[in-house]
Formats: structure tokens, C-alpha cells, sequence
């Protein structure tokens, strides 16, 4: 196991380091921010401060070295425009967009999964095929038109849920979070449903899918001729069996959300990381994108492996290799 993760730990580094290339390259690539920045009627003399203040007037190799220089002494730089630590910018937006994905993901897992299983258990009920049919519009109806649909039903013609923000911050556990007050519960549980239909309808298929599979089984027709109840078999072998495919899903969608929650934050204006990563793009604000791109690099590289350590703790077949 030790020799594994080092192994793993490695690869990290190795992919990290290759995509801060291609990201940096790339928000290089789309534009100068001090076009953004400064007024069309500027004189040329206060430009060339700007870009020399900046270092803009280095070249592409130059500024990426020093870029790195700044990440090993823990300065990812300051943004162009909040003039604030990009570090201190993107983790006080952090907050907001783990709730709302948090409270998005139990909602996709504990009606996704529930659903999914007894749309296996009676393929041929009535109530299988509108769970399957509910599913299919988690995947194909577009997230901005379900949060606009949710806003006008119960923001504007029942009136009984905020429009958007983020509401009251309380204290949970010394954490300052908007779940620990009703307002904020009423803030985020729109923008939470909105963004866990797509994760709920893959969790009722794939849930479904193996359900189907598992109870045609030989251990399944065993486990009956032994006298053990329905219940006690899909909870006891078929859940654990099926497992594995739903985990994988699970840490895939859970990175997804995280980095991509940014349609439902700007359609509910939830001040997260989504947002605020959209309103960088359209200012040109580099350090921002640049450290919100190499940020999600690191959060799909670290989830995949714990995708893989859950692996196999969940099937004994299931072998790291180096492990003992």
C-alpha cells in the first residue's frame, strides 16, 4: 500500500506540473488584462508601467517560472483586479460553493440511490417507470432552464424561497456556515436541487442497471434458497456488490461539481467559486483562472486516488499493486 501511493503520489506531481503548463499557456493565450484593466484613453506611458508592474513585458517562459517560484513559497499571486492574495480571494468564495455542493450531492445520493434501487427491484412497476422517466429529464433538460423554472415557481409566483444569495452565516462546529441557520437552508436548497438532477438521474440508472444485473445472479438465488429475506439480500450483497461502479461515479460527479457549479451559481447568484471564476474570465483576471484551473487539477488527481483506495476496501478482489 505504502509503495502504491508513493507510486500515485508521483504521478500527481507529474500531472500537476503538465497541466499548469497548459493552463498557463492557455490564459496567456486569450488576451491582455490590461486592455480590461485601464481606461481606452490612457496614455501609453502609464500602460507600460501597468505591464511592467505585472510582468507582462516577459516573456511566456520567464513569467511561468516565476509563477512556479511564487507557488513553492506558497504566493499564488494577487488579482488584477480585487488587488487581494488570490489564495485569500478563491478560499473565501470556497465556503459557499461546499455547501452547495454538499447539500447538492446528499440530495443526488439519498434520493438517487434509494430510487435506483427499487426501480431494480420492480423493473415493471408503474412507479420504476416514472423514477426512469424522471431520470432522463435529470439528463437532458439544461441546468440554467431548471433554475430559472424553480426561481419563477417558488420565488416569484409562491413567493416562499429567496431568488438567490446566499443568506444568514451562522456557526456549526466553530465553522461559519449559512447551514447552520434557516435562512440560509432556504438560500441554498433551491440551487442544490437545481444542481443535483443531472448527479440524481446518473445515480437512479446506474443504480438501477446493476440492480437488474445482481438480482439475475447465482449468490442472489442462493441466498433466497437459504431463507434470507429480500431485504437482507440487497442490503447485505447486492448494495456492496454494485458498489463499485456508483463510487466511481460518485468521486467523478463529485469533482465535476465542485469545479463546474458554475452555471447554478451565476443563475441563483450564489457568491462562490463558480462566480467568481466566471466574473476573472471576463475581466481577464489571470492569477485568478490560473489558480482556480490548477486547483481542480489537483482536486480530480487527489479524489481519483481516493476513488481507487475505496476500491478496494470495498472488493477484497480489488489489488493495489506495491500493497500488502
Amino acid at each position: 500500500m505504502l509503495g502504491y501511493l508513493i507510486r500515485r503520489l508521483a504521478q500527481a506531481v507529474v500531472v500537476v506540473f503538465a497541466m499548469s503548463i497548459i493552463v498557463f499557456t492557455g490564459v496567456y493565450a486569450i488576451g491582455n488584462p490590461i486592455d480590461v484593466m485601464i481606461d481606452p484613453g490612457a496614455t501609453a506611458e502609464i500602460r507600460e508601467k501597468l505591464i511592467a508592474q505585472y510582468g507582462l513585458d516577459q516573456p511566456l517562459w520567464r513569467q511561468y517560472f516565476t509563477f512556479l517560484a511564487n507557488v513553492a513559497q506558497g504566493d499564488m499571486g494577487t488579482s488584477m483586479v480585487y488587488n487581494i492574495p488570490v489564495v485569500d480571494l478563491v478560499f473565501s468564495r470556497l465556503p459557499a460553493t461546499l455547501e452547495l455542493v454538499f447539500v447538492s450531492v446528499c440530495i443526488a445520493t439519498f434520493i438517487g440511490i434509494p430510487a435506483g434501487l427499487y426501480a431494480g427491484y420492480r423493473p415493471d412497476s408503474v412507479a420504476a417507470k416514472l423514477i426512469m422517466a424522471l431520470s432522463v429529464l435529470g439528463f437532458s433538460v439544461p441546468t440554467f432552464w431548471i433554475g430559472m423554472l424553480l426561481i419563477m415557481t417558488f420565488a416569484v409566483n409562491l413567493g416562499v424561497l429567496p431568488s438567490g444569495g446566499r443568506g444568514d452565516v451562522g456557526s456549526l462546529l466553530g465553522i461559519p456556515t449559512s447551514l447552520a441557520t434557516l435562512d440560509g437552508w432556504s438560500h441554498v436548497i433551491m440551487p442544490a436541487l437545481n444542481l443535483s438532477l443531472f448527479k440524481m438521474g446518473l445515480m437512479i440508472r446506474l443504480t438501477r442497471a446493476g440492480m437488474v444485473e445482481a438480482m439475475r445472479t447465482d449468490y442472489v438465488k442462493f441466498a433466497r434458497a437459504q431463507g434470507l429475506t429480500d431485504r437482507e439480500i440487497i442490503f447485505s450483497h447486492v448494495l456492496r456488490n454494485i458498489s463499485i461502479p456508483i463510487v466511481t461515479v460518485f468521486g467523478l460527479e463529485l469533482g465535476s461539481t465542485l469545479a463546474f457549479a458554475v452555471v447554478t451559481e451565476s443563475v441563483f447568484t450564489w457568491p462562490g467559486v463558480g462566480k467568481l471564476i466566471i466574473d476573472s474570465i471576463l475581466q481577464l483576471d489571470r492569477p485568478v483562472m490560473v489558480t482556480y484551473l490548477v486547483l481542480v487539477v489537483i482536486l480530480f488527481v487527489l479524489i481519483n486516488l481516493t476513488v481507487d483506495l475505496v476500491y478496494a476496501r470495498l472488493d477484497p478482489r480489488v489489488r493495489l499493486k506495491g500493497g500488502s
